[in-house]
C-alpha cells in the first residue's frame, strides 16, 4: 500500500506491506522483497512499514476512516472463486476499536460473543447491531457508521439496519438471530480488555549501533531517552526500540546497498532475540527522508538550513537569535491556520481582571500593577473577548516558581470556581514562570515583569535586593517581556536588552544582535522596574560601575548554537484514557474535527503547548484527571519534553482560534448540528426487511440453526412490483395496507400531480426502478405521510422546504431518500 502526501517540503511517501494471520512464510518475505524494490524505483524517499493483521500502526490505520474489515479466506487464485449475489452473503462481524476500528469475520455462532464488544451479524439484506451490555458509547457509534458504511458502499444503500441494545427490548431481531445461530446456552463470555501499550512503555527509547566486524554483524545498545540527532552516523545503520512498542531501523545515506537490503531481515531478527511478539510493529527510514513520528522521539531535531516559523532560516552556526515575527492581528479570524501559528486567540484587544492567590483566596490586584507577577505568588487572570457578538473567556493560572504547594492548589480550585460563575465556557490555561505564551504576553501591552522572588503582598517580610538584573525580549506590545535573572555577568546575552537596576541608577545595556525594536520596549519596561535615571550603554562600552554591580567581568553567551525545537514538529492528537488504570494514549493520525469525540479527553499536542479538549459527555473521572494526563504526557514523552511546558484546557463548543487553526476547514456549528448515537440510531427507520426475513424462516419450514440466503433476498435484480408484493403478503400486510388506506385521502400539498402516499419502506434507500408508478424519484419525501416525515426527519414538511436547498439534500441522501 503506498500513500503519496503532498507537505511543506515536496511529498511524504509511506509504503506498507501487510501480512495476513494465515499468510505463508514464503508469501511474507516475498512482500519484503518487493517493498525494497519499490523503495529502490522510487528513490529510497519512502517510509517502509511492517503491518501484521491486527496490529497495525496507527498510520496504516489512518487509511480507512469507517474501519478495517478482515475477511476469512485468500485470494480467488488460491480457492475456488464463486460470484455471488451482493444479498447472498451470511457472516458475523466482530467489531473492535473506538477510535480504529476494526471489524473480523468469525464463526457463525454464539460462542464468538463476548459483553463487551459490538457484532454485525450480516444477512445482506439486513444488517443486524448486536451491542454488547458493557460497550461504550464511542463503541456503539463506531460499531453503528461501519454497518452504514457496508450498508451504502458494498448494498447500494439498499441494506437495512437493526441495532440490539438491549436484547429484551428487541424481541423481533433476538428472533431472527436465533433463528441464525441457534439458541443460546450458558453465560456470554466477559469483555477482554484491549492490550494497549501504556505511556512509561512507550518512554523506554533505546538506540542501537548494527555493524559489520569481522564478517560479524554486531548489534549494540549506545543510547537511551533522551536522544539527539548527533548520535545517526550516516555511514551506518541503526535500530531504535520504542519500549518494543514499535522497532525502527534508520539506514543511514552512506551504508552500503547489502546493510539497506537487509534492513527487515534484521529488524524481525532483533524482535526474535529480544522475545517480542512477531506482530511487532516495524518502521524502515531512510537518512533524510525521515517521519514525524520518528523525529518527535529526539530531543532535537533541525533539517539543514530550516526555516522556522514565517520565514526565518536559521543556520547551525549562527546565535541563539530569536526572532519576533509581527504579523497583522486583523487577520486572525480570517485565516485560523495563523491564530494557531502565533498561538494568538484574538488581538489581545479584550478586557483583563486580575487577582492573587491570599490565604488560599482570591484578592484583587491593583489595575496598576497588572502585568507584574512575582515568584513568590500565584496569580489568576480573567481574560474577556468578543467573538460573533458574545463574550469568550480565558482564565490564566500564573504559578511562581517559588509559590507553596497550597497556593498552587487553590489556584486550580479558585479557577474551577471562576469557571462555573461564567457558565463552564471558559478555557483554562495553566501558565508556569517564565514560559509564558505569547497571548499572555500580548494581553499586557508589553508590560509584563516576572520578578525571580518576593511577593506583592502588602505585609511583605524580605526587603528587595538592592540590585536586579532583568533580560527584555520582545519588539512590541504583542510579545515583550521582562525577566528576572540572577545579577551576574554571565547571566548577559549578546542578542537581547538588559535592565541592570543599583540604587542609584538604571542601566539599559544593549547587546550587539538587538534591534532598535527591541531597545524601545525596554526603555518602555526600565520605567516599571525603576525610578532612578536611565542610563543607556552599548556592549563593549561598558563602565567600571556596571561590571562591579554585577561582581565582575566574566564570561556570557555571545556565540551561542541555535538549540531551540525546529518546525519539523507535527502538531499530534491523541484519545486519553485511563480507565484501565494505566494511562493509554491512542493517536489519531491525519486528524480532523470528526475525531474529537464527544464522549472523550483528547489531548492535542503542538510542541509549545499541549491542548486539552473536554468533550460534553466525557466521564468526570476523565474530566478531573485532564490535567495529571497532560503532565503525565509530558513526563513520559521520549523526547524529554520541558515540564512547564503551558497546559490549556478547552470545552467542546468553546474553541479559542488557537486552537482550532490546528484543524482544517473547522465548523463552528458542528455541535449543534452532529448526531449523538440515539439520534443516528433512531433515523433509520424501521427495519421492514426482518418480517420478511422472519417469513422467510419459517414459511420454507428451515432448520433453526440454518438460513438459505438465496431465499432470504431473492435475486438481487428482483423488479419492484414482486418487491411490493412481498410486503403485502407478511405479517405486517394489515398495518401497512391500513396505513396506506389512511393516509391516501389526505393528500400532501407538497405531493406532485397529486399522487398518493407511500409507507417509508416502499420510498426508502430504493433505486429508481424500486419505485412504485408515477413517483418522482427526485422527490421522494414528498408521498411521505405527515406523521412519516415527522418521524423520520424531526420537522414538519413546510419547515423542510423553508431550508436551503442543500441542507435538504444532505438530509435526504442521509435518510436513503435521495
Amino acid at each position: 500500500l503506498l500513500q503519496t502526501k503532498r507537505t511543506s517540503r515536496g511529498s511524504a511517501v509511506d509504503l506498507h506491506y501487510w501480512i495476513g494471520r494465515d499468510s505463508s512464510q514464503d508469501e511474507q518475505g516475498a512482500a519484503a522483497v518487493y517493498v525494497t524494490q519499490l523503495d529502490t524505483a522510487l528513490g529510497g524517499s519512502p517510509v517502509q512499514h511492517r503491518e501484521v493483521q491486527g496490529h497495525e500502526s496507527e498510520t496504516f490505520q489512518s487509511y480507512f476512516r469507517n474501519g478495517i474489515i478482515y475477511k476469512k479466506g485468500g485470494v480467488a487464485s488460491g480457492f475456488k472463486h464463486v460470484e455471488t449475489n451482493m444479498y447472498n452473503i451470511k457472516r458475523l462481524l466482530h467489531v473492535k476499536g473506538k477510535k480504529h476500528v476494526s471489524a473480523t469475520e468469525v464463526a457463525l455462532s454464539w460462542d464468538s460473543f463476548n459483553k463487551g464488544d459490538v457484532f454485525l451479524l450480516d444477512l445482506g439484506k439486513v444488517l443486524i447491531q448486536w451491542n454488547g451490555p458493557s460497550c461504550s458509547i464511542a463503541e456503539k457509534s463506531r460499531g453503528l457508521a461501519l454497518a452504514r458504511s457496508i450498508r451504502d458502499s458494498e448494498r447500494g444503500g439498499r441494506a437495512q439496519i437493526g441495532i440490539i441494545d438491549n436484547e429484551r427490548d428487541s424481541p423481533d431481531l433476538m428472533q431472527i438471530m436465533r433463528m441464525v445461530l441457534g439458541e443460546r446456552h450458558g453465560e456470554l463470555r466477559d469483555a477482554t480488555p484491549d492490550t494497549k501499550a501504556d505511556e512509561l512503555q512507550k518512554a523506554n527509547v533505546r538506540l542501537y549501533h548494527v555493524y559489520e566486524k569481522d564478517n560479524d554483524l554486531v548489534v549494540q545498545e549506545i543510547a537511551t531517552r533522551p536522544l539527539t540527532q548527533d548520535l545517526l552516523q550516516h555511514e551506518d545503520c541503526y535500530i531504535l526500540d520504542q519500549g518494543g512498542f514499535k522497532i525502527y531501523v534508520w539506514r543511514g545515506k552512506a551504508s552500503s546497498p547489502e546493510e539497506k537490503k537487509a534492513a527487515f531481515t534484521r529488524a524481525v531478527g532483533f524482535i526474535q532475540a529480544k522475545g517480542y511478539p512477531s506482530s511487532t510493529n516495524v518502521e524502515v527510514i531512510n537518512d533524510g527522508a525521515e517521519s514525524a513520528m520518528f523525529k518527535q522521539l529526539f530531543q532535537r531535531w533541525t533539517e539543514k538550513n530550516e526555516t522556522q516559523g514565517l520565514g526565518k532560516v536559521y543556520t547551525t552556526g549562527k546565535i541563539a537569535k530569536v526572532e519576533q515575527v509581527k504579523f497583522d492581528t486583523t487577520q486572525l479570524h480570517a485565516r485560523p491556520e495563523l491564530a494557531a501559528e502565533q498561538r494568538m486567540v484574538d488581538d489581545a484587544s479584550g478586557e483583563v481582571e486580575v487577582w492573587r492567590i491570599e490565604d488560599l483566596q482570591m484578592q484583587p490586584v491593583n489595575p496598576k500593577t497588572y502585568g507584574q507577577f512575582y515568584g513568590g505568588d500565584c496569580y489568576l487572570v480573567l481574560y474577556t473577548y468578543l467573538r460573533s457578538g458574545r463574550p469568550h473567556y480565558i482564565i490564566y493560572m500564573w504559578q511562581g516558581r517559588h509559590a507553596s504547594v497550597d497556593e498552587i492548589t487553590a489556584c486550580a480550585l479558585n479557577a474551577i470556581e471562576l469557571d462555573k460563575k461564567y457558565g463552564d465556557e471558559a478555557v483554562q490555561v495553566r501558565v508556569t514562570m517564565g514560559k509564558e505564551p505569547r497571548h499572555f504576553l500580548a494581553i499586557f501591552k508589553g508590560k509584563l515583569v516576572i520578578y525571580e522572588g518576593g511577593t506583592s503582598r502588602a505585609q511583605k517580610s524580605t526587603p528587595e535586593p538592592g540590585i536586579r538584573l532583568f533580560q527584555v525580549r520582545g519588539t512590541d506590545e504583542v510579545n515583550t517581556k521582562a525577566t528576572e535573572v540572577p545579577a551576574r555577568a554571565s547571566s548577559l546575552n549578546s542578542n537581547d536588552v538588559f535592565l541592570l537596576t543599583t540604587s542609584q541608577v538604571c542601566y539599559l545595556w544593549c547587546g550587539k544582535g538587538c534591534s532598535g525594536d527591541e531597545r524601545e520596549m525596554a526603555k518602555m519596561v526600565a520605567d516599571i522596574v525603576s525610578r532612578r535615571d536611565k542610563h543607556t550603554i552599548l556592549e563593549g562600552q561598558e563602565p567600571a560601575e556596571f561590571w562591579e554591580a554585577l561582581g565582575g567581568k566574566a564570561p556570557y553567551a555571545s556565540e551561542k548554537r541555535f538549540q531551540e525545537q525546529s518546525t519539523h514538529y507535527q502538531p499530534r492528537l491523541f484519545e486519553c484514557s485511563n480507565q484501565t488504570g494505566r494511562f493509554i494514549m491512542t493517536e489519531v493520525v491525519g486528524f480532523c474535527q470528526e475525531d474529537l469525540d464527544e464522549d472523550d479527553v483528547m489531548l492535542l499536542d503542538t510542541w509549545e503547548e499541549i491542548f486539552l479538549w473536554v468533550g460534553k459527555a466525557s466521564n468526570a473521572q476523565e474530566r478531573n484527571e485532564a490535567t495529571a494526563s497532560a503532565k503525565e504526557y509530558l513526563k513520559t514523552h521520549p523526547a524529554g519534553r520541558d515540564l512547564a511546558t503551558p497546559i490549556i484546557l478547552v470545552k467542546q463548543g468553546y474553541e479559542p482560534l488557537n486552537f482550532t487553526g490546528w484543524f482544517n476547514a473547522w465548523d463552528p456549528y458542528k455541535w449543534s448540528d452532529g448526531k449523538s448515537y440515539e439520534e443516528m440510531k433512531n433515523s433509520l427507520g424501521d427495519v421492514s426487511a426482518i418480517s420478511e426475513i422472519k417469513v422467510d424462516l419459517n414459511n420454507l419450514s428451515l432448520n433453526k440453526r440454518t438460513l438459505s440466503t438465496t431465499n432470504l433476498a431473492g435475486s438481487g435484480t428482483a423488479n419492484a412490483s414482486s418487491e411490493y408484493k412481498s410486503h403485502f403478503s407478511h405479517s405486517d400486510s394489515n398495518s401497512y395496507s391500513n396505513n396506506y388506506n389512511s393516509n391516501s385521502h389526505s393528500h400532501s400539498s407538497h405531493v406532485p400531480n397529486g399522487e398518493g402516499i407511500y409507507s417509508r419502506e416502499v420510498l426508502m434507500h430504493r433505486t429508481v426502478d424500486e419505485l412504485p408508478e408515477g413517483v418522482d424519484p427526485t422527490k421522494k419525501e414528498c408521498y411521505l405521510s405527515d406523521a412519516d416525515f415527522h418521524d423520520i426527519f424531526g420537522k414538519s414538511k413546510d419547515e423542510f422546504y423553508q431550508m436551503p436547498k442543500w441542507k435538504q439534500q444532505n438530509e435526504k441522501k442521509q435518510f436513503g431518500l435521495f
